[in-house]
């Protein structure tokens, strides 16, 4: 007498078990699809996060290390009296400078205080839509040292929107700067390289750009030849 069920399948157990619950499934996230302007579906670029918490840290630390060493430098470096880092190659030196970095326009204090709140302002503005954060770097250098020699202007002698910056590294002939100095200078080189090879503050590059409208001009040519 046969002891199978009547029910069972016999080749049940051969058969290896694809079902699996919802459960266990692995969660993904899906696009969100949205409609173009000829009323198609299309997905949705995912955003890059914003970039303005890294430009306002990278800010505060050059500004940080720019007051600092410019206290350190008050106290330490006397007039007249350089102190020998690399011989007389380089030195710290103090230097009272009325001008802009490495001591030019001299004699343009007012004008360079307000067009230093000016770059802060500007900065700050395109910081709250950043996205890309080689800009976050390039201009948190600029608003951290425009920041850092912003306080001297407003806080050292003669008087506040004339103040005079603390400059005290002295590289061979170079002039006189300090990490403020510093910071606008590469931050600004950044920011000139990207803006040359197309990179924009929203994280896109440019030629990334031509690329889509000239698939998209292809593709709409085509569908319209099909259509005719």
């Amino acid at each position: 007498m046969s002891t199978d069920h009547p029910d069972r399948d016999v080749n049940a157990e051969d058969q290896p078990i694809t079902e699996i619950s919802k459960a266990d499934e692995p969660e993904t996230v899906k696009p969100e699809a949205v409609k173009s302007e000829d009323g198609d579906l299309a997905v949705a670029p995912v955003e890059k996060p914003r970039r303005l918490t890294m430009l306002i840290a990278i800010a505060a630390v050059i500004l940080l290390s720019d007051i600092l060493t410019k206290v350190w430098a008050v106290a330490a470096v006397k007039p007249g009296q350089p102190i020998e880092i690399i011989g007389d190659v380089v030195t710290f030196t103090m230097v009272r400078n009325p001008g802009a970095a490495f001591s030019m326009a001299t004699s343009m204090t007012w004008i360079l205080t307000l067009v230093a709140i000016g770059v802060v302002i500007g900065v700050i503005k395109i910081g709250r839509t950043l996205r890309s954060p080689w800009w976050a770097l390039g201009l948190g250098l600029v608003l951290g040292g425009a920041l850092g020699n912003l306080v001297d202007r407003f806080f050292r002698s003669p008087g506040i929107m004339r103040g005079h910056v603390v400059d005290f590294v002295s590289v061979g002939w170079w002039p006189v700067f300090n990490i403020a100095d510093s910071a606008i200078v590469c931050g600004a080189i950044l920011l000139v390289v990207l803006t040359l090879f197309g990179f924009e503050p929203n994280g896109e590059r440019l030629r990334d750009h031509k690329a889509d409208d000239k698939k998209f001009t292809e593709s709409k040519a085509a569908a319209e030849g099909e259509t005719k």
